[in-house]
């Protein structure tokens, strides 16, 4: 039987399923639109990695409880068949990726701002011991009005049932490192090593930017949401309706990931990003002040965001683009940087 067919009708067996629809995106899950018959629609996303899943849950409804982030609510999660499943409520609103270069100027700048208090509220909220992934361990799921999705160690300081969630599904917050230099340069130089042959003439400059980089002794670690940007996001009234994507966190110096989300908000949709990155830092600093953003951060967060998890050189902009203007735009913006 269909995995999604499944989900449906253990989570929702009074309702009759009138159609579903598949998300053509994402490598490592798949989702689908359901609308139901009685007119209400949810997202369904599985995954043959049950943990990671779960994690994304946990984290979701703890930011959607902590954070004025708009994040659609979820509905049940749980194991099926050796993988993992998350239901959530649809939320309204066109992909903010196809539709930030046609808002106006005031809207650019309204989404930029909320970015950036977005991830101030981020940083304010969840804290850890170290830096590196996250890493969740699969459990039981239940329904949204359940406690826990996930089970394993405590990382921070937890007050509510979602905190509690989340503090649940953590099994090893930053296991990888207590010491930030050593797991900054593995970082970056990962993410050099990942880049194809096209960008061959600017790697040893990268290696060197990183090697002399002066970085702070140990910052405090928060939050770093992978994939927080405008490419995750809907927007409707030139405000943003939800925030979609939560898989992949990790912890990391707040430096990093105001370098790595203003990138993808002020540089990736426009030629002139300094407008975005003003009302970016405003939103941020409205929450707590802007951590130190030394150059090698910047360099890692331009780095790591030009090749995707497949090995595949990213599509700035929207028409996205692709092939050589694909790899110039990177390139360009690590020559503004070196």
């Amino acid at each position: 039987m269909d995995p999604v067919a499944t989900v449906l009708a253990r989570e929702f067996p009074e309702r009759r399923v009138a159609a579903t629809a598949r998300v053509p995106k994402g490598n490592h899950k798949r989702t689908a639109v359901a609308t139901f018959a009685d007119g209400g629609e949810v997202v369904v996303q599985t995954t043959t990695d049950a943990a990671a899943l779960a994690l994304e849950a946990a984290l979701s409804r703890a930011v959607r409880e902590r954070t004025s982030i708009p994040v659609p609510r979820v509905l049940a999660s749980g194991a099926l068949d050796g993988g993992g499943y998350v239901v959530a409520e649809r939320a309204p609103g066109d992909e903010l990726h196809e539709r930030f270069v046609s808002l106006d100027s005031v809207a650019q700048r309204r989404v930029a701002r909320s970015f950036g208090v977005g991830l101030g509220q981020l940083h304010e909220q969840f804290t850890f011991d170290g830096y590196g992934r996250l890493v969740g361990s699969a459990r039981d799921g239940q329904r949204a009005d359940g406690g826990e999705a996930a089970a394993g160690g405590a990382a921070f300081e937890s007050g509510t049932a979602t905190d509690r969630e989340f503090d649940a599904a953590i099994d090893a917050a930053s296991a990888d490192d207590g010491d930030w230099e050593p797991w900054f340069s593995a970082y970056a130089r990962e993410g050099i090593a990942a880049l194809p042959p096209a960008f061959d003439g600017l790697r040893e400059r990268l290696e060197d930017a990183v090697a002399t980089a002066s970085l702070p002794a140990n910052p405090p670690a928060r939050l770093y949401p992978w994939d927080f940007r405008p490419g995750n996001a809907l927007v409707a009234d030139g405000r943003v309706t939800a925030v979609l994507d939560w898989g992949q966190p990790m912890a990391a110096a707040p430096g990093l990931a105001v370098a790595k989300v203003e990138h993808l908000v002020a540089d990736w949709y426009v030629e002139d990003g300094a407008p975005l990155r003003r009302a970016f830092r405003a939103g941020y600093e409205s929450v707590r002040p802007l951590p130190a953003v030394p150059r090698a951060y910047r360099v890692a967060a331009v780095v790591r965001s030009a090749v995707d998890s497949a090995g595949e050189v990213t599509r700035p902009g929207y028409p996205e683009r692709t092939g050589s203007a694909a790899v110039d735009f990177h390139r360009a913006r690590l020559d503004a940087l070196l």
